[in-house]
């Protein structure tokens, strides 16, 4: 697991560089004159001087005057600079180890001979924030986050940066503007939680989201869901399934950009102190980041479409999150990578769905950790030709190289399949579909669900609340569709998670019978005959805004289409009189809504 700087690496180097072209020799936004390069000191000369007589040493003193009040001292102004993000917060479980996290990388680059600035960002909960007007603000965050660490580490003319994600969205947003400056950067994920236990069941924080649903059918009692509510979130961590945070956390390995077996390693242990190997992972975080710095590697010459292709491949193979188009077609903008949202079934078209893991399965995080972690699942894909095995990554080695390593697939266990046992066949987990009600398309996981067509009555709602409210009122019945509309990046604004309505639906045992489709997103969290992402969303007059109650709905993911049986001259008669649902925005969401980019194109804002 160790890291490895070999002297091939200026071969791949170069490899590199020609497949990334004039893009991955490119350095971060602001530019500075060059240091010593065995220092690393790329950029940070800008802000302190080159070196004590140079010319522009006496022109940077008052820089250097307030620096000293920080624990600067003569020596510490020849060292590189190194900005630390750590998005911490008390407020959830996800992020609330990561100020230790912070000072223990902080604590390893002093060591090995730079100078750290570690700040914070915003850090919304999507499991807290579920349902309510909250929520608006968490894929926001996701942009605010990468935003604050860019304004930061460009500010102070950093020379690398090492980010800390946990919750959803602090996980993109921490590699994003890695990718954005071309910077050299590792980002770090905090960690999974361990599961909840209860009546000998392993619990999620989904659990509690489907309890209510139970609750609302007359299935459990208060006390019963008390007791669920208690023993879902045993400690710091995020969520403990195949969820979003997982999802990104694996696919962000896979890419090269966390050190290997980071994004299986559990937060904590069982009494809540940080893991012996979350412990580890700091460390190896900084050493691969020097070597990066000594190396001369960037961002972007790891991050190519063969990467971004790794990174989708594990998504699929894994059982991951819808959400994970959302951000990778995001990061590849960052990156300058051409990646379309039709990529995703061109990559899945191969590769068939072998993690058995929660929502829809039985394991959870810390069991692949025991098995290997994502090593292990890239070495098996990389046996059947399915990986890009010349890929770098931040640990200084290929992926090919960190493969050969890894331990081969265990017997004797069911938490990833051989392929010839796999739970679905290729194209059966995420899929994107279009049609005339999704021309810009729309993603449904089916997680190997044999769904060949779904067909039903629409009832459309405005709104999350709306749709929780009549699934708990028990108006809902088998075969509808429902519709739940301008909740997209600007209609709502800020693309919802509909987690709470998907998981009553599961609760109240409609999950095989009720289809529902969405403008909004899903958590990671979410099972059932779901798809999100519809666009163009509502309030840009997308034909998902045209819908009337009663209208018949068809879902064929077989066929890669989503349609309403309405006549297309109908649908332009209705538009004739359409009136898009306005929402009161203020303040970031106003701002969100007046720049963000369809979720086709990963609901970027730049």
């Amino acid at each position: 697991m160790g890291l490895c700087f070999c002297p091939s690496l200026g071969t791949r180097l170069v490899g590199a560089a020609a497949r990334g072209g004039s893009q991955s020799r490119r350095r971060s936004v602001v530019k500075a004159d060059a240091g010593s390069p065995d220092s690393g000191r790329t950029r940070s000369t800008g802000l302190v001087g080159t070196q004590p007589g140079g010319e522009d040493w006496a022109k940077r003193t008052a820089a250097r005057a307030m620096l000293r009040a920080v624990d600067f001292n003569d020596e510490d102004f020849a060292k590189p600079i190194v900005s630390v993000a750590c998005t911490h917060t008390n407020a959830t479980p996800c992020n609330a180890h990561m100020l230790e996290l912070g000072d223990l990388i902080c604590e390893e680059v002093k060591k090995t001979g730079g100078k750290p600035f570690i700040f914070g960002t915003p850090v919304i909960s999507d499991g807290e924030t579920m349902g309510t007007s909250g929520m608006r603000y968490s894929l926001v965050s996701r942009d605010l986050i990468a935003d604050c660490i860019e304004t930061m580490h460009e500010g102070y003319l950093c020379d690398a940066m090492i980010t800390l994600g946990g919750c959803d969205k602090s996980i993109p947003g921490a590699l994003m503007p890695i990718l954005r400056s071309d910077a050299v950067g590792v980002m770090l994920y905090g960690g999974s939680i361990l599961p909840g236990h209860l009546d000998g069941q392993d619990l999620t924080v989904v659990s509690s989201f489907e309890a209510i649903g139970a609750h609302g059918a007359g299935k459990i009692n208060d006390a019963q869901l008390k007791r669920v509510e208690e023993n879902s979130c045993p400690g710091p961590g995020s969520c403990g399934g195949m969820f979003t945070a997982n999802t990104m956390s694996s696919i962000i390995e896979a890419m090269g950009m966390s050190v290997p077996y980071s994004a299986a390693h559990t937060a904590v242990t069982e009494g809540n102190e940080i893991s012996k190997d979350k412990l580890e992972d700091c460390e190896r975080s900084v050493e691969a980041l020097f070597g990066c710095m000594k190396n001369g590697i960037t961002s972007r010459m790891i991050c190519t479409k063969e990467a971004f292709e790794n990174g989708i491949t594990v998504m699929m193979a894994l059982g991951g999150s819808t959400n994970g188009v959302l951000h990778l077609l995001a990061l590849a903008r960052e990156a300058e990578v051409e990646l379309s949202i039709d990529d995703f079934n061109r990559v899945a078209e191969k590769v068939a769905l072998i993690g058995d893991f929660k929502p829809f399965g039985k394991y959870v995080m810390a069991d692949l950790e025991k098995l290997g972690g994502i090593p292990m699942v890239m070495k098996h894909l990389l046996k059947a030709g399915l990986i890009h095995g010349d890929c770098l990554s931040v640990s200084g080695k290929t992926i090919a190289e960190i493969c050969e390593e890894a331990p081969d697939l265990p017997k004797g266990q069911d938490v990833i399949r051989e392929f010839d046992d796999a739970l679905a066949p290729p194209g059966n987990h995420v899929v994107v579909m279009r049609g005339n009600l999704a021309p810009e398309g729309s993603v449904i996981k089916l997680s190997g669900k044999e769904l060949e067509i779904h067909r039903g009555p629409a009832r459309c709602f405005e709104s999350e609340e709306d749709a929780l409210n009549a699934v708990l009122a028990g108006e809902i019945k088998d075969q509808d569709v429902m519709v739940i509309r301008y909740e997209g990046p600007k209609g709502g604004p800020g693309m919802r998670e509909m987690l709470s309505p998907s998981a009553a639906i599961m609760g109240a045992g409609l999950g095989k019978t009720v289809a529902l489709i969405t403008d909004g997103r899903f958590s990671g969290g979410t099972h059932g005959i779901m798809v999100g992402h519809i666009a163009p969303e509502a309030a840009e007059g997308g034909p998902i805004g045209l819908v009337k109650d009663g209208d018949i709905i068809a879902l064929e993911p077989g066929k890669r289409s989503i349609r309403v049986e309405v006549s297309d001259e109908e649908l332009e008669e209705r538009r004739k009189t359409w009136k898009p649902v306005e929402k009161q925005k203020v303040g970031v969401l106003k701002k969100y809504a007046n720049c963000v980019s369809s979720a086709s194109f990963g609901a970027i804002t730049h």
